[in-house]
């Protein structure tokens, strides 16, 4: 049985299916050929197209295109997966943001404010806020990969080709230029300087 809190207000094309038990808030739009698993929210505001989403999924305010979905997944509010982009089981896709062409495998955050594109990442990694997958050299696409249980600070950017391995940690702030070993450790910021009683000259 499917639960629409308001029918009119949502759009369903031909080609949908939808399964067991799924709730339907107002204002959702999908079109395609979408399947929509077993005991999925779909909270207000989504658009879908050609996608597939597992069991047990919940989006909310969020853009989705030519993707899939595994089950146990959270998705949004206003995240956007462009197409090509896999998420595998157990994510977590947080507010704005945005993946292309990509694999997210299980057990993945990414939280907040990132861009992911054209890159693989591992099982259990942890992407923080605003961290930016630079794929685009302006001229070619390229790859970036990263390994298990890796950890990305807040604020990075990663500088594609690059490869990441298992089990390293990027702090926050850092650009990542060359690829990274099993278990490094990775800090690449320019060293904090106070200057006494200069502030006011700016203000």
């Amino acid at each position: 049985m499917v639960k629409f809190l308001n029918e009119k207000s949502c759009f369903i094309g031909d080609n949908v299916k939808i399964g067991e038990n799924v709730v339907i808030y107002e204002n959702n739009h999908i079109e395609g050929n979408c399947t929509i698993g077993d005991n999925c929210t779909l909270l207000p505001n989504n658009f879908i197209k050609n996608c597939e989403i597992g069991e047990n999924c919940t989006l909310h305010s969020s853009v989705l295109e030519d993707s899939t979905v595994k089950s146990n997944v959270s998705i949004g509010p206003f995240a956007r997966l462009r197409p090509n982009s896999v998420i595998e089981s157990n994510c977590k896709i947080g507010n704005f943001v945005e993946i292309k062409n990509s694999t997210i495998r299980k057990g993945c955050k990414v939280s907040h404010l990132a861009y992911i594109g054209d890159a693989i990442l591992g099982e259990n990694c942890n992407i923080g806020c605003g961290v930016i997958f630079a794929n685009y050299n302006g001229k070619t696409k390229n790859k970036i990969t990263i390994g298990n249980h890796v950890f990305i600070g807040s604020n990075c950017n990663l500088i594609a080709p690059l490869h990441i391995d298992n089990d390293s940690y990027i702090c926050a702030g850092t650009t990542v230029t060359n690829d990274v070993n099993m278990n490094d450790f990775v800090i690449g910021r320019v060293r904090q300087e106070n200057k006494p009683n200069k502030a006011k000259k700016y203000w």
